[in-house]
């Protein structure tokens, strides 16, 4: 057992081993509901790596990085923030993907998208999602590849990506806790 722990990948493959085992009990036939059940499942397990890792940044990097000692600071910048950008930017496309792919399996989809009653609250969120991952794509991710040092880029042109990037996670942050509101709210039957 002890393998399979310690190894990121075999254990996110004993997870998905699981949940097959599950969805094969659970599931008699792959109709519609099983579908769409899995899209949902998979949109959940995306955003929560998104969300997860935005608030991280938020609640943990950008905060603790003043307190780390100088020398220690090329370690997080080299190996550990470049890592999680990748993780970042991908359950970013994935979430918003299987959210889309979602609502079309749901039958909302475009009413969603042009905020149309009886799918305004989802629409919402499903705009602010793709406000988000646009933002971690155009705006986090290029300027991060500067300050991080992936970019050519002068001390001056580091410090100021930096920053615009901490202010467009920071959007983000902000913008992830209406969208969850949303995406709870439409299940729940609330409506705008």
């Amino acid at each position: 057992m002890a393998k399979i722990l310690e190894n990121l990948y075999k254990a996110l493959g004993a997870g998905v081993i699981l949940a097959l085992i599950l969805f094969l009990v659970g599931h008699r036939s792959l109709d519609p509901a099983f579908w769409s059940f899995f899209f949902r499942w998979l949109h959940v397990l995306s955003g929560v790596l998104w969300i997860g890792l935005l608030w991280y940044f938020n609640f943990v990097q950008i905060p603790t990085m003043p307190k780390i000692p100088a020398e220690l600071k090329p370690a997080v910048g080299k190996y550990i923030a470049p890592e999680a950008l990748f993780w970042f930017r991908w359950a970013a496309v994935a979430t918003v993907v299987t959210g889309l792919v979602l609502s079309g399996l749901n039958g909302y989809g475009h009413q969603a998208m042009m905020l149309q009653e009886g799918a305004r609250i989802i629409g919402v969120g499903m705009w602010l999602g793709l406000f988000m991952a646009a933002n971690v794509w155009f705006v986090i991710w290029p300027n991060q590849k500067k300050a991080l040092g992936i970019v050519p880029a002068d001390d001056a042109t580091k410090a100021k990506a930096a920053r615009f990037a901490m202010l467009a996670s920071r959007t983000n942050f902000i913008l992830s806790i209406p969208m969850l509101y949303c995406m709870v709210a439409q299940q729940n039957g609330i409506t705008l």
